[in-house]
């Protein structure tokens, strides 16, 4: 209940709080029988600076007493009305002095954590963002890879065409014939692992997807740098099939002239499957790294909240020590208006009391 009136500080200090609003303020709650506070000379403007708030009333009260500056009763001793006065301007100034230092601080320290909280905030949206685009680029590298597989299929279709036109080096390609399906069964084998690891993969990217939703937090930075690296990779990787692509036109056409040529076109195939692998280990790397970062954005969240809430802790008790300072600081004043006329009676009741001469 106090965090709203200390963070809107710069908004009500811009729109200009004036002495006449304050003094207004002050007549309104004097009208309905109340006692002038800088907490409730704020909740009937709705707006303000409690320190801004806070100079208004000092004057308004220092104006006030210049207009009951009148001279004492002459029953009052000039030593006890010097000392009240000295007293009241004493007590005024060093409360005044501690509630405006208290309350500057209370509220940077508010601004501030109020202003990670909303950072942290923007950098939860950013990341959510980056998450998504990570997914997609995902998508399309299994496109990619099944592209792949229909480009292999297209492949051993042509390689028996080749075969039957090979006859005259039959045992050569039944050398080559037997290497390329044991090639197969290992690019089968691996298609399937890396499948099961894209799923695995997929699956706790959706879960950490979910709990960057319920937390709020991100890292936008170092996901920019990862998508950047992932653009880079999949723009690499589109370079490297199309010139697979080209290469394997290239053997197609030498295999119809030299069976050489072929055993060059399963090696090529051989380091693919190996990028391929390669691909897979750091798309596992750069997911580990993705769940320590949460971790630790987790912490930095908790952190800020914790403070957070001390600091509103400190400005309610801040509000309620004010009240109390105003209660005591509005007795003093009564009293020191009633000690004319108590000083007046008792010395009546000590004359009553004085046998006639």
């Amino acid at each position: 209940m106090v965090s709203l009136p200390v963070i809107g500080i710069d908004i009500m200090a811009r729109s200009g709080i004036q002495y006449g609003d304050v003094q207004q303020a002050i007549d309104t709650l004097l009208s309905q029988g109340d006692t002038p506070s800088v907490q409730r000379i704020r909740e009937v403007l709705g707006t303000g600076s409690f320190t801004t708030i806070s100079e208004h009333f000092r004057q308004w009260r220092s104006e006030r007493e210049q207009n009951r500056d009148v001279p004492p009763p002459k029953g009052v001793p000039e030593v006890v009305a010097n000392a009240a006065s000295s007293l009241w301007a004493q007590a005024q100034e060093v409360a005044n002095e501690a509630l405006a230092h208290y309350r500057e601080d209370a509220n940077r320290q508010v601004l501030e954590a109020r202003e990670a909280a909303e950072q942290a905030d923007q950098n939860a949206l950013d990341a959510e963002q980056r998450e998504k685009a990570l997914t997609e680029h995902l998508r399309h590298t299994e496109a990619r890879l099944e592209a792949l597989s229909r480009d292999l299929a297209t492949l051993e279709s042509t390689q028996s065409q080749l075969v039957e036109q090979a006859t005259r080096a039959e045992q050569q390609t039944e050398r080559s014939h037997r290497a390329f399906e044991a090639l197969e069964k290992r690019y089968h084998a691996l298609e399937e692992s890396g499948q099961k690891e894209r799923q695995a993969l997929q699956s706790s990217w959706e879960q950490r997807l979910s709990q960057e939703e319920e937390r709020n937090e991100a890292s936008e930075g170092k996901l920019m740098a990862l998508l950047d690296t992932l653009r880079q990779e999949r723009a690499q990787q589109d370079k490297a099939h199309q010139k697979r692509v080209s290469q394997m036109e290239q053997k197609l056409g030498a295999l119809e002239e030299s069976l050489a040529s072929q055993k060059q076109a399963l090696q090529q195939k051989s380091r693919d499957e190996q990028s391929a692998q390669q691909r897979l280990a750091r798309l596992e790397q750069e997911n580990q790294r993705l769940k320590e970062q949460n971790a630790t954005l987790a912490r930095e969240r908790e952190e800020t909240e914790q403070r957070l809430i001390t600091t509103r802790s400190q400005a309610s008790e801040a509000n309620a020590w004010q009240q109390t300072l105003n209660e005591q600081v509005e007795a003093l004043h009564r009293q020191l208006k009633e000690l004319p006329q108590t000083l007046k009676a008792a010395r009546q009741k000590e004359e009553t009391k004085k046998p006639p001469r």
